[in-house]
């Protein structure tokens, strides 16, 4: 994996902070020989120096990966790509591929990317040694699923993971299927454990569509794009990986915990708000 930024980062924090190199490498107690040799490998950088690096600036107040994500943003937009952020647990080996994907996802298999670097960040911020990937994508030319938070995605979502299995062959699934199935890639709202806890009580008959929808939009995560085909893998641009240091995974998890937290409340309320208001699963697949 080539780290294309490590010598961009180093000359950038050398320049914010007013430090030479010989006092940097000095600082992160490594030698100036090997803090040399990154500008030239950055590959030849291990983990722990990658950690060492990415933490001391980190620390200091520099947040190189938003930075770099502004610059991103601006760049693809002005190329008119789409901007995207894609969290990995260890990391992408080789050339894109849907047979490294798991097919209870949200949609099946694909890439999985959201438009935000905090979202992406919070998913991978659990795990040991995850990258963040920021990923230009092209989506001239290419067919496109849209989802939004309703009953049709809540049912999709539900289908695709393996939940209404009591409702097989049913019309209204049979539509849903078809519609994610012809696309190249699919838009759709981001969903993460607390949505799955929601929409698992409203296929378990527990609470109404309505109840179900209100109290997912109260936790809405933004967007994402799920690539679901070889045309739309193709049609990265490009996917750069970026270090995620322990500190800033740190502050990825008190941000989570906060949202988690303010949702949590708006659900309750909106579940008290609707508990009269819309339909069963039975009374919807029967």
């Amino acid at each position: 994996m080539t780290w294309c930024t490590l010598q961009e980062d180093i000359e950038l924090v050398q320049e914010l902070l007013g430090i030479d190199s010989r006092s940097l490498s000095a600082e992160l107690g490594i030698s100036r020989m090997t803090f040399n040799r990154w500008g030239k490998n950055p590959n030849q950088a291990s983990p722990a120096k990658l950690e060492a690096f990415y933490s001391y600036a980190f620390n200091r107040g520099l947040r190189l990966c938003e930075i770099h994500a502004q610059l991103f943003l601006e760049e693809s937009r002005a190329r008119n790509l789409v901007p995207l952020f894609h969290g990995s647990k260890g990391g992408i080996d080789g050339p894109l591929s849907l047979s490294r994907s798991r097919t209870d996802n949200d949609f099946g298999k694909g890439l999985y990317c959201g438009e935000s670097l905090e979202q992406a960040g919070s998913f991978i911020a659990r795990f040991p040694h995850p990258i963040c990937y920021f990923v230009a994508f092209d989506e001239h030319a290419l067919r496109k699923a849209v989802f939004h938070v309703n009953t049709e995605w809540m049912l999709a979502i539900a289908l695709f993971r393996g939940k209404l299995g009591d409702y097989s062959g049913h019309p209204a699934l049979e539509t849903l299927t078809e519609k994610v199935n012809e696309a190249d890639y699919v838009v759709a709202p981001i969903a993460d454990n607390r949505m799955f806890d929601l929409i698992d009580s409203f296929i378990e008959g527990e609470i109404t569509d309505a109840q179900c929808e209100h109290s997912l939009s109260a936790t809405s995560l933004g967007s994402q794009f799920v690539l679901r085909s070889n045309a739309a893998l193709q049609n990265v641009v490009k996917l750069q990986p970026h270090y995620v240091c322990s500190a800033e995974k740190s502050a990825y998890l008190e941000a989570q915990r906060e949202r988690m937290r303010i949702g949590s409340d708006k659900v309750k309320a909106a579940k008290r708000a609707y508990r009269s208001e819309g339909r069963y699963i039975e009374e919807l697949l029967s």
